[in-house]
């Protein structure tokens, strides 16, 4: 900290000159994450960026933001404007989207939180919570639960585990499966499992996972054993994309074992980070002893969250959109990010270099890896991106598919059909480049085996594959690039 003050346009331009150094938000396509909002939305949330989104008894206008009325997302039409006080609009609009089971003027249980990380927190702590209750009436031990995932999992579910002393027993991945088998998942469930937590568009690939099997599985398993293994959706990238592209696609609380839901507002709710939502079935799924009563602040205020004090400018934002766009804006945004995947995914196949991972229903990404990657790695293309201003990230799946490397891009709303096209010739101009350069880090490789072990058997591909990989990963640690997954 410098011992004098400065000038505020000094101290302006030199923190703005630094900043011009970092990456285009708009050309960052390895983020989920909103870059883009309409101006006035931008004017409400600098004009609320100084409130502090816990003091609901200061800011009582922006609390009932969160807190007068139940309402629907039909058009840009809000019905019962004066009714039901104390219910959470966006939290009510939400809940009605993933068809949660509320009566006529029934408020929904849910929370905002920073974003799905804290969420998914939140929902795991009251399955915990549940679960231990549960055991302790039944005179069991309660010391060691566990939750099944698939290995595609986020690392927040992770952090999870690892914070709050939770078994994750993951199911590993295959090749060409990159997503949670549910016939193996119910197969891992035993009297310790809090819960089965199922991924509504995978990281990896953008994937949906398929939670109505899962469910039924689960329902015939239950029954059986009588236990009451429950399903978490980590719908973070997904849950503002099923319910309008898919309508008819069964994931949400139309099954019955699905008892909470989470889903990033800073990703295809289409507002700025960090916001998220966690969304309970019913007050009987979120146990009444993780919600905590103050009344220092004015009045009194139950609150369950990780956090306390935060900005009030992202739960504003996120009412602007649901009002703004309605279903029908929503659906059309979505509807050509979708198309504009599907320009990106016909100009990669046209190219005849690379393998299209990602499915075509899923979030609106496209995931592909090399065909031929015995001179150059995607990790290469990823690098030699970066000249022309794109980040495309390049990174290795898991267990038990981990010597598959792909690339991933992600389709957001201000991502555009000319941005596509112009992607893609500056790919073909980096595979053009590449084909005409040495074959660096396999040569090192061989160079090292031949050298170092004279007469060592040949090692196969996938071997020399997950050894470019490795070398490759060290030098962009060594870098210090990040070119992991978001």
């Amino acid at each position: 900290m410098p011992e004098s003050s400065i000038p505020k346009e000094a101290a302006y331009q030199i923190i703005n000159d630094e900043l011009m150094l970092d990456g285009n938000p708009r050309l960052n396509l390895a983020s989920f994450v909103t870059t883009w909002m309409e101006p006035e939305c931008d004017k409400l949330m600098m004009a609320s960026i100084n409130k502090n989104y816990v003091d609901m008894d200061e800011y009582p206008i922006t609390t009932e933001l969160q807190a007068i009325v139940s309402m629907y997302l039909v058009g840009i039409v809000l019905i019962i404007y004066h009714f039901w006080i104390k219910q959470n609009r966006c939290v009510n609009m939400i809940a009605h989207l993933f068809n949660a089971p509320l009566g006529n003027g029934e408020a929904a249980v849910g929370v905002g939180t920073v974003g799905s990380s804290e969420a998914i927190m939140l929902a795991g702590l009251a399955f915990k919570r549940k679960w231990q209750n549960k055991m302790k009436q039944l005179g069991k031990p309660y010391d060691k639960p566990n939750i099944v995932t698939g290995a595609n999992v986020q690392v927040c579910w992770e952090k999870f585990a690892r914070y709050f002393e939770v078994e994750l027993k993951e199911v590993k991945l295959s090749d060409g499966y990159y997503v949670m088998d549910p016939d193996k998942a119910v197969e891992m469930v035993d009297e310790n499992t809090i819960c089965v937590a199922a991924i509504l568009g995978s990281t990896l690939n953008g994937e949906f996972e398929d939670v109505k099997r899962l469910n039924d599985l689960l329902v015939e398993k239950n029954k059986q054993t009588g236990w009451d293994t429950p399903i978490h959706v980590d719908a973070a990238s997904g849950g503002f994309i099923a319910p309008f592209l898919y309508p008819e696609l069964e994931w949400d609380f139309r099954l019955p074992l699905v008892k909470s839901i989470n889903v990033s507002g800073h990703k295809y709710g289409l507002v700025y980070a960090g916001i998220g939502w966690a969304i309970w079935r019913n007050k009987e799924d979120l146990p009444d002893e993780l919600i905590f009563h103050i009344n220092y602040l004015g009045a009194d205020q139950p609150t369950f969250t990780l956090n306390f004090s935060k900005g009030s400018s992202q739960v504003i934002a996120q009412y602007y959109q649901l009002i703004r766009l309605g279903h029908e804006g929503y659906t059309n945004i979505m509807e050509n990010c979708q198309e504009n995947a599907m320009v990106l995914k016909e100009g990669l196949e046209l190219t005849g270099r690379f393998n299209i991972v990602s499915k075509d229903n899923g979030v609106p990404l496209v995931a592909f890896s090399l065909k031929d990657n015995s001179r150059h790695n995607e990790f290469e293309v990823s690098d030699m991106l970066r000249r022309f201003g794109w980040i495309v990230p390049a990174y290795t799946m898991p267990p038990d598919a981990q010597h598959v490397t792909v690339l991933r891009v992600v389709i957001r709303e201000d991502f555009s059909r000319t941005l596509a096209e112009r992607l893609v010739a500056d790919i073909q101009k980096v595979l053009h480049e590449l084909d005409s350069m040495p074959s660096r880090i396999t040569e090192k490789l061989s160079v090292n085996v031949v050298e170092h072990h004279p007469g060592v058997v040949k090692k196969t591909a996938i071997e020399v594959q997950r050894e470019i990989t490795a070398a490759w990963r060290k030098m962009v640690a060594d870098k210090k690039k990040t070119n992991g997954v978001c």
